[in-house]
């Protein structure tokens, strides 16, 4: 009995600390400083997208929101890419030759990111790619991989052999088999791919804060961290952007939830 009471309990504490900083974030994007300050859940009582414009035009979150357009799909389609034919080679790869070449690849996912960062800055700085969107692509795709071969290579194991076999009988050569058959069952897992990877390169900071100085290469976590004074934070106008910069995360995952759904139990359902 008492477990069937704490349970609801705790259901509702945890979507309470999920629900509440939520509202208070969109609410006060909304609001002047006062008045969020004076009542930080209520809801506004006549709405300004103020803010909002403040943040576009004054914050430059126009030009910032761009660049993380840019750096986002580029990053997450050559990841995609690349990963999903290393990770096909690994799966077609028979023994323990295909096993060491993906635990090669995988390895990166055990190297913190921190600790490359001195020689990645000076070879892209001596390759001239700093301070540029295609620096961004590139180092994104680099940290990223590891991530995507990992899902996408556990998932084309799970790709019975016949199928391949029978495609082989029919003439097809590796590329026509990635094609036509590796491309289309992994396409739930492509999808769960692609969210992480947006969620990773929409969201990072830290190479952007590296790699970039001048303010039209601005990324939006980057053009963010200008919303915060060191005496006085405008709090109103940095929700905004925090709205601004979290919807497309929210619109790439409602239009691949089927996907991402079927994605996350294929393995369960396939064993």
């Amino acid at each position: 009995m008492l477990h069937k009471t704490v349970r609801p309990l705790l259901l509702l504490l945890g979507a309470a600390l999920v629900v509440v900083p939520l509202l208070v974030v969109v609410f006060g994007s909304f609001k002047s400083l006062p008045q969020l300050f004076d009542a930080p859940l209520a809801p506004p009582g006549s709405p300004d997208l103020g803010n909002y414009r403040r943040a576009v035009r004054e914050g430059g979150l126009g030009t910032a929101f761009r660049n993380s357009l840019v750096v986002t799909a580029g990053g997450v389609l050559s990841t995609l890419v690349v990963a999903a034919l290393a990770a096909f080679f690994c799966a077609r790869v028979p023994g323990r030759a295909g096993w060491a070449v993906f635990g090669v690849l995988v390895a990166g996912l055990a190297v913190p990111a921190q600790a490359a960062i001195v020689p990645q800055y000076v070879l892209f700085d001596r390759l001239g790619l700093t301070d540029s969107l295609l620096g961004l692509i590139l180092v994104e795709t680099t940290m990223t991989l590891p991530t995507a071969v990992f899902i996408l290579g556990s998932f084309l194991r799970t790709v019975p052999e016949e199928l391949y076999e029978a495609a082989e009988l029919d003439g097809a050569g590796p590329l026509r088999a990635f094609v036509s058959i590796a491309l289309p069952l992994t396409r739930p897992a492509l999808a769960t791919t692609g969210i992480f990877l947006f969620v990773m390169d929409w969201n990072d900071l830290l190479y952007p804060l590296l790699f970039i100085r001048s303010q039209e290469h601005r990324t939006l976590p980057l053009a963010l961290l200008d919303f915060q004074g060191e005496f006085l934070t405008q709090y109103p106008l940095l929700f905004a952007g925090v709205v601004i910069a979290s919807a497309p995360v929210v619109v790439v995952y409602l239009l691949l939830q089927r996907y991402f759904v079927s994605g996350m139990t294929a393995g369960a359902v396939r064993g």
